[in-house]
């Protein structure tokens, strides 16, 4: 295939050199019309005036001179173009072909009226056919079979280019979204890859974008596109054809798409569940169509044959998001009251240190905060919110979003573990400022992240103590459950935890990993493959609990079952002890919202009861429920019938010196 830049600009009446061309064969079909061929000598050899060596002039020129067309091969595309174009040429047809019922183009006729016949012209794999640029219809032989011109061609001659009929279904133009530096470097990267190509008259390497950010990575497909002048077409694999007819027409009329427009297939290839019979053919067409692809994916793939440059799509820098907040904020700020733009300057940062938004979702956020100026909550809490509704959706697949409103008087710990957690949430708001302005984050990414682990009995707080630090932080709360993570085919636990925290750091959320000890036991001795590949999962977790930018949180009941090696990649440790008879009173002080009616509740009494705050909560809220529906306030009386029921779930004798003089 001829690597020819396809768009070039066309003269401002590209139809008038093709009028001119359809004259010259109306011309010569009244010629064979008149001509009594039985007793005529041989006419001259007649030629359209055509200059192949000006193929970026007139559409007709360019049809010929990207698909090697003949003389007489343009000849007969213009004498089917002719019978679409104007109107007397069915009259001149069925004349000249001596017959009245023929009034199409044939073969034979082509053969007849128009010099340098040759006869390979309807081979199926001479151009023509070849290259669909015409359908030969049904008859009774092949040279009497009408001939028309593709719709497509016929309106690309005439100056209309319009995308195909058949190929529409699969594809749509994306709209156009700014770069940011990092990515417009990518975009020069790509467009000169394909240039030295194109100069070394070499196969087009297949382009591939790798990362989680498919908006990013449109944006740079689009532009690479666009300084190259050619078209993008995304296309969704499970859409292409693997039926071995089909898929060799679409493949030949993309070919043709790629010649007559720059069309570039842009293959955004997500996780999808496809048969493997349609994962080979996908893989073969890609090897063997001749048009730039662009591959869109989050994880690196290969092909066999068709070499592959690959380009890691990063989200923007945090100096790119703060310039591209400053710049989506300015065009609100004059609906700003005055002194407040100082302040949402500096909270800037703290949007880009929590939240590594892409360019349209900053642009999207700041059309939201737009919409909602006349609330009277203070903006910078509007935008804070703003952000943390626009990162949920794709998290929200994939793990459970705990809503809580706890707060520190709510935790009931010893005053150690309370400092610890103090030192999370401190880390988690400075770490902006002490991993970029200080440096502390230049040389190397790893370790950078925040992790914990909280190690104590059932109903001990972990699960609360992980609720006061979202609140804290103003960070939503996610819970994953690790044994729906947990794969037993190799591999898949990888790519499920990768998931979670691709999609976490958009928000910079919190991710709560609950009752972890299915995946963090004693590092086994490796006997089998098994168990190989379970540390090897363990190492995965802690490896990306270290990247992640923002607070990963590990549960366990059991922190002696962990192996040290392990525990010495998590930063924070923080052991949630059985609460003792002066923790257990406390807890039982603020169990019961303000709101609730109580009556006669001995604290001192209730914190004999040998439970963890889980179940001081669970009895509570039975006791409540009780009370409302006897028409009471909350008595003794049914928090002991809320007890009894609760030991019978814990499998626990209730004794009776935990409830004595309680009634």
């Amino acid at each position: 295939m001829t690597l020819f830049h396809p768009l070039e600009p066309h003269p401002t009446n590209p139809t008038a050199h093709l009028e001119e061309a359809i004259a010259h064969i109306r011309h010569l079909l009244q010629l064979h019309a008149t001509t009594d061929t039985r007793h005529s000598t041989p006419r001259p050899l007649a030629t359209c005036h055509i200059s192949y060596g000006d193929a970026t002039r007139t559409p007709l020129a360019t049809v010929c001179h990207l698909f090697h067309l003949s003389p007489f091969e343009r000849d007969l595309l213009l004498l089917c173009a002719g019978m679409e174009l104007e109107s007397n040429f069915a009259s001149l047809c069925a004349a000249a072909q001596g017959n009245p019922q023929r009034s199409y183009p044939t073969f034979s006729l082509a053969l007849a009226a128009l010099p340098n016949p040759d006869w390979s012209a309807i081979a199926p794999n001479a151009p023509l056919r070849q290259w669909q640029l015409i359908e030969v219809g049904e008859g009774a032989s092949l040279t009497s079979s009408p001939l028309r011109i593709d719709e497509q061609i016929l309106h690309y001659l005439t100056g209309n280019y319009h995308l195909n009929q058949r190929l529409v279904v699969m594809a749509a133009l994306p709209s156009q979204t700014p770069l940011v530096p990092s990515h417009g470097q990518l975009v020069e990267q790509m467009v000169q890859s394909w240039q030295m190509a194109l100069a070394e008259v070499t196969p087009l390497p297949l382009l591939q974008l790798c990362g989680v950010d498919l908006p990013s990575q449109q944006a740079i497909a689009q532009a690479t596109c666009a300084q190259l002048n050619w078209m993008p077409h995304p296309i969704a694999p499970e859409l292409l054809p693997t039926e071995l007819n089909s898929l060799a027409l679409m493949k030949r009329l993309w070919e043709r798409e790629y010649l007559l427009s720059g069309a570039v297939w842009v293959l955004e290839w997500e996780d999808r569940p496809l048969e493997d019979k349609q994962q080979g053919a996908i893989a073969q067409l890609i090897d063997s169509i001749q048009i730039p692809i662009i591959l869109l994916s989050q994880n690196r793939r290969r092909q066999k044959q068709r070499p592959i440059l690959t380009f890691d799509v990063a989200s923007p820098t945090s100096d790119e998001q703060r310039l591209l907040w400053e710049n989506a904020l300015s065009a609100i700020r004059e609906t700003i009251p005055t002194g407040i733009a100082p302040t949402l300057n500096g909270h800037i940062e703290e949007l880009v240190s929590h939240f590594n938004f892409t360019p349209p979702a900053i642009h999207s956020a700041s059309l939201k905060l737009k919409s909602q100026l006349a609330s009277s909550q203070p903006i910078e809490a509007q935008i804070w919110n703003i952000c943390r509704v626009q990162a949920r959706p794709r998290l929200d697949e994939l793990a459970q979003r705990m809503d809580s409103s706890a707060e520190w008087q709510d935790l009931v710990l010893p005053e150690q573990e309370r400092q610890v957690l103090r030192d999370v949430a401190t880390q988690l708001k400075q770490r902006t400022q002490v991993y970029e302005q200080w440096g502390f984050g230049g040389k190397s990414k790893r370790g950078l992240g925040i992790s914990a682990l909280f190690a104590g009995a059932s109903g001990t707080g972990k699960t609360l103590a992980a609720e006061v630090l979202a609140e804290e932080i103003q960070l939503d709360l996610y819970r994953i459950d690790l044994s729906a993570v947990v794969s037993k085919y190799i591999g898949e636990t990888e790519k499920n935890l990768g998931r979670v925290f691709d999609a976490a750091e958009v928000g910079g959320v919190i991710l709560l990993f609950d009752e972890a000890d299915a995946l963090f036991g004693k590092r086994s001795e490796v006997k089998d493959s098994h168990d190989r590949y379970a540390n090897m999962e363990v190492s995965y977790l802690l490896q990306r609990m270290e990247a992640y930018r923002g607070l990963a949180i590990l549960t366990t009941n059991l922190k002696n079952a962990i192996d040290q090696a392990f525990l010495r990649r998590i930063r924070f440790i923080v052991q949630f002890p059985f609460p003792d008879s002066i923790q257990r009173a406390e807890i039982w002080r603020r169990v019961f919202p303000a709101q609730t009616p109580t009556e006669g509740l001995d604290v001192t009494k209730l914190a004999k009861l040998s439970v963890a705050g889980g179940n001081i909560r669970n009895i509570a809220l039975n006791a409540a429920f009780l009370a409302a529906a006897a028409g009471h306030s909350v008595k003794m009386e049914h928090i002991l019938q809320a007890t009894r029921s609760e030991y019978i779930k814990l499998e626990k004798p209730l004794t009776d010196a935990e409830v004595k003089g309680w009634v």
